[in-house]
C-alpha cells in the first residue's frame, strides 16, 4: 500500500551489474471492459469512462503489455474505496483505506504488475501461475493480479484490513484469490513455489523466506529501503544459478513490518 507523494518515472532503471531481463514494449491494443451497472447516486460520474481515462494515461506514461492495461480496465477501483473517496478512485493517486494504509495509484499497480508479468513464470495462455501478493490492504491489487493469473494467495497482517479486503471480494465471486490473515515477512510456505511475488510494503531487504518460495524462474517485485527513508522499487529473478537483483526507480511505500495485529 503506497503513499501518495511519488510519481513513477517509468523509463528509470539503475542496474547494480546483474541485469533483470530486456524490456520490449509493443504499442498495446487497449480493451476497456464494462463494469457492472453501479447503485443511483453511488459514483459522481460513470466509471465507465473514468477508467478508460486511467487506462489511456497508464498507457500514456509507459505501460505497455496489454493484458496489465485491460486488466486495471477491468476491476472496478471504485469498490475499493470509501464512499465519500469514490470520484477520485480514478485518479492517479493513492488513497487512505484505514489504520494509516492507502489503496496504491494506479500507474505503481500497473507497473509493478506489468514488471511481474515481464519475468513470473507463464503458462500456454500467457497467465502467470500461483502468486503471492505481500500486503492484502483493501484487495484491489489482488483483483488486478486475479485476471492475470492461474492462483492469488493475498496476505495481510492488519485483522481489519482483512476483513475489508473479505468484504470487498465476497460479492466478486472470485475463485481463484485467497485471503490470507498472516505475517507477511514470512510468505506463505503453504502455497509455494510461487511464479511470481509482489509487495506492497518496503523492508531493509527482501526477505529470505520470498527468495525460497520462489519458483525456480519466478520473479520478486518490491520496494526495498535504499538508505535516508528513501525506497526503490527491485526485481528479483530466480534461475538454476542464483539470483540477480535490479534496482528499478524510487517509489514510496509503507513499511514493511513483521506479526499480525
Amino acid at each position: 500500500m503506497s503513499t501518495p507523494p511519488q510519481r513513477p518515472s517509468f523509463p528509470a532503471r539503475i542496474d547494480l551489474g546483474q541485469s533483470a531481463r530486456p524490456v520490449s514494449r509493443p504499442a498495446p491494443r487497449v480493451v476497456v471492459q464494462p463494469a457492472a451497472a453501479a447503485p443511483a447516486g453511488s459514483m459522481a460520474r460513470d466509471p465507465v469512462p473514468a477508467r478508460a481515462r486511467m487506462v489511456r494515461l497508464l498507457a500514456a506514461e509507459g505501460i505497455s503489455d496489454a493484458r496489465v492495461l485491460r486488466a486495471m480496465g477491468t476491476v472496478d477501483r471504485h469498490r475499493f474505496v470509501d464512499s465519500a473517496l469514490v470520484p477520485q478512485a480514478y485518479e492517479d493517486t493513492a488513497l487512505p483505506i484505514g489504520l494509516g494504509q492507502t489503496i496504491s495509484k494506479p500507474s505503481v499497480v500497473a507497473r509493478m504488475t506489468e514488471l511481474l508479468m515481464q519475468g513470473g513464470l507463464r503458462g500456454p495462455d500467457g497467465k502467470l501461475g500461483r502468486v503471492l501478493d505481500i500486503g492484502t490492504g483493501c484487495g484491489y491489487q489482488a483483483v488486478v493480479l486475479a485476471q492475470l493469473a492461474s492462483e492469488v494467495y493475498s496476505i495481510e497482517r492488519l485483522r481489519d484490513l482483512h476483513e475489508k479486503a473479505r468484504s470487498n471480494l465476497r460479492p466478486l465471486r472470485i475463485a481463484n484469490v485467497h485471503l490470507i490473515l498472516g505475517d507477511g515477512m514470512a510468505g506463505f510456505a503453504r502455497g509455494a513455489p510461487y511464479a511470481g511475488i509482489i509487495a506492497a510494503a518496503g523492508g531493509e531487504a527482501v526477505p529470505e523466506a520470498w527468495i525460497e518460495q520462489l519458483a525456480v524462474g519466478g520473479r520478486i517485485v518490491a520496494p526495498v529501503a535504499t538508505g535516508a527513508g528513501q525506497q526503490a522499487l527491485v526485481v528479483i529473478d530466480k534461475s538454476r544459478q542464483g539470483v540477480q537483483r535490479a534496482v528499478l526507480e524510487a517509489v514510496n511505500f509503507v513499511p514493511l513490518k513483521s506479526g499480525v495485529a
